[in-house]
């Protein structure tokens, strides 16, 4: 994986939704493809307040989050990146 991840934004949209945009860099489409098969399993539970979406464009995973309120939104992320840095870490570690 390349040295950082990039945050595109985190705005409020029109039906007052807070939501988070962050774009993950690998090294290779394929690492790419391995983090988000890795991670697409892994559902926001329905009473989080959160919607997950990703895709894959390049060597770059792109996701993007939505919330009513910026608490749901921040324990998301926040999650999300923890369980990114062991899925990096386990590429890494047993190569891609």
């Amino acid at each position: 994986m390349r040295e950082s991840w990039q945050r595109r934004s985190m705005s409020t949209t029109n039906e007052n939704q807070l939501t988070s945009n962050i774009r993950i860099p690998f090294f290779t489409e394929r690492d790419a493809e391995i983090a988000y098969n890795t991670l697409r399993v892994d559902k926001e539970p329905p009473r989080g307040g959160c919607v997950k979406t990703m895709f894959v464009e390049g060597s770059t995973l792109e996701v993007h989050f939505t919330a009513a309120d910026a608490k749901k939104l921040r324990v998301a992320v926040n999650s999300f990146l923890d369980t990114v840095t062991l899925v990096v870490e386990t590429i890494q570690q047993f190569g891609g």
